[in-house]
C-alpha cells in the first residue's frame, strides 16, 4: 500500500472533533456513519487564510469593494495568466457569490427557454439541473468506459451539437476526475466553432490535479475566446465552501456582463470575508495547496491499489485531478439500491450515481457513485474495510 510519510499529519482529524454542529458533512447522517459524499475536505483550512480572515474582523464589515476588488483582480489575473486566458479586458472578470449561479445565470442568458445545452454525463447536477430547472432541453452525451479511463464519445457530440446552442463544460470533469487533455480540447473547439456554440467551462477545480504541467484553460486558444465564459473559485482547492465566492471570466467584456446581468438581483453578492479568504490563498496558500494534493494523490494511489486488491469488482479508473471517486459497482447484486445498501450495510455515505445525470440517463447511472476521499488516511482505511466486509457479504 502506499504510504504516507512524508506528508502532513493531521491530528484534529477524529470523527469526534469533525463532527462539530456547523459542519453538514459530518451532521446529515447517524453518529456511526463516516460522510464520504458532499464535495469538501475533512482537512484544517490554511493557515494564511485563518489569519487573513482574524486580521479582516478587525477592519470595517461594511460594504467591501462591490465595483471590483483591485487586489483580488490582480491576483487573480496573474493565476489566470498560468492557465492560458492572459490579455483578459477591463470588465473581463465578474465576481459571484459562488460557482454554480454562474453556470445558471450562463444557461439562462446564452439560451432560450425550450432550445437545448449540450453537456456530457455523468456531470455535477447543477449542470443538468440548470438546464431543465430554466426550461431548456438537456442534449447529453454519455461518456465513455474505455479501457484506460473514461473518454468523449465524439460522433454523439457531433451529432446532439446539431441543434444545440450552448455546451456546459466541466474542466477537470467531476464526477469522474478526468483532466481533459489538449488533443481533447482542441477537438471540443472545433466541435463548438463548426455548430456556433456558446461555452460555459466550469474549471473549479483546476488546482486539484494529479497531472504533470500547466492546467490548459478551454478558453486558451484564442479561436473560441469570444463564445466562452469560464467560471472558477476557491471552495475546492482551499476547502472554503462555507465562504461562497467565485469569478466569471471573459475575453468579450459584453459578454461577461451579458452573463452577469441574467442574474440581476436574483442573487446576493460576494461577501467581505469570501474576498479576504480568496486573496489570501492565491497570495499565500500555495505551499499548504501543494501539501494538499500531495495527500490527496497518495490517498487517491492508496484507493486505487486497495480496490485492486481487495475488491477487484468494483471498475474504477484512477482520477486526474478532484478528489471524488466515481466508482462502478453494477457488478453487485445490490447495484439496484446502492446508496442505501452502502448506508445501511457499511455505515458509509456516498452520492449516488443517478444524482449526476438527466431523467432519462438515471437508469443507466444506478450501481455508481461518488466517493470522497478527502480524509485522513485513518478515516479512508476504516471506510473502505466497510465497504469491503458490505460487497462480500451481499455476494
Amino acid at each position: 500500500m502506499t504510504q504516507t510519510e512524508n506528508l502532513p499529519a493531521y491530528p484534529t482529524l477524529s470523527p469526534a472533533e469533525l463532527r462539530h454542529p456547523d459542519s453538514l458533512k459530518w451532521t446529515l447522517y447517524a453518529e456511526d456513519v463516516i460522510p464520504m459524499w458532499i464535495a469538501d475536505m475533512d482537512f484544517p483550512v490554511a493557515p494564511p487564510i485563518l489569519a487573513a480572515l482574524s486580521e479582516r474582523l478587525e477592519r470595517s464589515l461594511g460594504y467591501h469593494q462591490l465595483m471590483g476588488d483591485k487586489v483580488l483582480d490582480s491576483l487573480l489575473r496573474a493565476k489566470l495568466d498560468t492557465h492560458g486566458l492572459s490579455g483578459l479586458p477591463e470588465g473581463g472578470l465578474a465576481m459571484l457569490p459562488g460557482v454554480v449561479p454562474g453556470i445558471y445565470a450562463s444557461v439562462a442568458a446564452l439560451t432560450q427557454p425550450g432550445e437545448r445545452v449540450l453537456t456530457m454525463t455523468p456531470v455535477y447536477h447543477p449542470f443538468h439541473l440548470s438546464i431543465t430547472g430554466l426550461g431548456r432541453e438537456v442534449a447529453a452525451v454519455p461518456l465513455l468506459d474505455g479501457s484506460g479511463g473514461y473518454e468523449i464519445d465524439w460522433d454523439g457530440m457531433e451529432a446532439a451539437a446539431q441543434d444545440a446552442r450552448l455546451m456546459l463544460l466541466c474542466h477537470p470533469h467531476n464526477p469522474t476526475g478526468r483532466v481533459w487533455t489538449h488533443d481533447e480540447l482542441e477537438k471540443l473547439r472545433d466541435l463548438v466553432v463548426r455548430h456556433d456554440l456558446y461555452v460555459l467551462s466550469d474549471e473549479l477545480h483546476a488546482d486539484l490535479r494529479f497531472t504533470e504541467g500547466p492546467f490548459e484553460s478551454f478558453a486558451a486558444a484564442e479561436r473560441v475566446r469570444d463564445r466562452t465564459i469560464t467560471v472558477t473559485g476557491p471552495c475546492k482547492a482551499f476547502n472554503t465552501a462555507g465562504l461562497g465566492i467565485g469569478v466569471l471570466i471573459g475575453h468579450d467584456a459584453e459578454l461577461v456582463k451579458r452573463v452577469r446581468a441574467a442574474a440581476g438581483g436574483l442573487m446576493g453578492h460576494e461577501g467581505a470575508m469570501s474576498v479576504t479568504m480568496w486573496q489570501a490563498a492565491l497570495r499565500d496558500g500555495g505551499p499548504w495547496l501543494a501539501d494538499t494534493v500531495a495527500y490527496l494523490r497518495a490517498n487517491r494511489d492508496f484507493l486505487t491499489e486497495y480496490l485492486r486488491e481487495h475488491l477487484p469488482a468494483v471498475r474504477f479508473h484512477p482520477v486526474e485531478s478532484t478528489y471524488l471517486a466515481w466508482l462502478d459497482l453494477r457488478d453487485c447484486p445490490r447495484a439496484g439500491d446502492m446508496q442505501t445498501f452502502l448506508l445501511e450495510e457499511a455505515r458509509v455515505a456516498v452520492h449516488d450515481g443517478p444524482t449526476f445525470a438527466p431523467e432519462e440517463f438515471k437508469a443507466p447511472s444506478q450501481g455508481f457513485v461518488r466517493l470522497n476521499f478527502a480524509t485522513s488516511r485513518e478515516i479512508l482505511t476504516e471506510a473502505l474495510e466497510r465497504l469491503r466486509r458490505a460487497l462480500d457479504g451481499a455476494q
